[in-house]
């Protein structure tokens, strides 16, 4: 279902509509706002479906270099004319191959809302042929931080990145939703590789293997179908409970980022080698 915001968006200029994302997703995921706990400074990035770019313009003021990943054409052009000059853009799909590949998409968009991917699902109704590429084949050095947002093409974007995540040990967030795809596959896949799972469900970093993601998501999905603007500005009911400390109860949203790091790492880590 489309939400107004997002009619009323696919009708105005690509930079505004990126401009409004850019500002409004550290509230919508506070993971962004935390890049400090887990992106040592320096080094390389790589954002994989950069969208309009919110990650890789935090990630280009925090890193030496971005490497945008972005599989609709006009949005990697948008990129292109917008990220800071340390920031390079690849048009492309991040997948275990390179060639082409077939980019589903929901009716009547173009990219724009957010929800293509490789793998097909019931939003999607039409397809275009974009570059498929893979990480690894990036030929990069010094990745500290690696984020997916591939809707439903986790594996095959993490096994284009094996060698890059064997080799380099980067911090690596990626969205999963058990609506979309079993998560189970991905944390197995990258438990084999020696990265443990955290989660922010609220103002501290729990351990994945702590917390029932599958069951978080199935009873707040409905946050899901409220868009991105409402979300933000009303990200969901009461938590449930008394406040401890006297603080007032926090707003449950619905948690789709879980953040991998390589054994022996905990969130906060980066924060505290920087001496903040």
């Amino acid at each position: 279902m489309t939400t107004l915001a997002a009619a009323v968006a696919s009708r105005l200029p690509t930079r505004w509509v990126g401009s409004a994302a850019c500002a409004l997703y550290p509230r919508l995921e506070p993971e962004l706002a935390r890049l400090a706990d887990y992106c040592p400074a320096g080094g390389t990035a790589v954002d994989v479906g950069s969208w309009y770019g919110p990650w890789a313009r935090r990630l280009a003021a925090r890193c030496d270099r971005v490497v945008a990943v972005e599989p609709v054409a006009h949005l990697a052009q948008y990129l292109k004319s917008s990220l800071p000059g340390n920031a390079r853009v690849v048009h492309g799909a991040a997948t275990d191959r390179e060639g082409t590949a077939r980019l589903w998409l929901p009716e009547g968009d173009r990219g724009d809302r957010g929800l293509s991917s490789l793998t097909r699902n019931s939003v999607h109704a039409h397809s275009v042929e974009v570059p498929a590429l893979t990480v690894d084949g990036l030929g990069l050095g010094d990745v500290v931080f690696l984020k997916m947002d591939v809707d439903g093409g986790e594996l095959p974007a993490l096994r284009g990145a094996e060698g890059v995540l064997s080799r380099q040990r980067p911090a690596l967030l990626i969205e999963l939703e058990a609506r979309i795809q079993p998560v189970a596959p991905v944390v197995d896949l990258l438990s084999g590789l020696g990265f443990r799972g955290w989660l922010l469900p609220g103002r501290e970093w729990v351990a994945l293997a702590d917390f029932d993601l599958a069951a978080h998501q199935a009873r707040t999905e409905h946050l899901v179908h409220r868009g991105m603007l409402r979300r933000t500005l009303a990200p969901g009911g009461e938590r449930s409970g008394t406040a401890a400390d006297g603080d007032a109860p926090q707003r449950e949203r619905y948690v789709n980022s879980v953040l991998f790091l390589p054994e022996g790492r905990e969130p906060g880590y980066a924060r505290e080698a920087a001496g903040a």
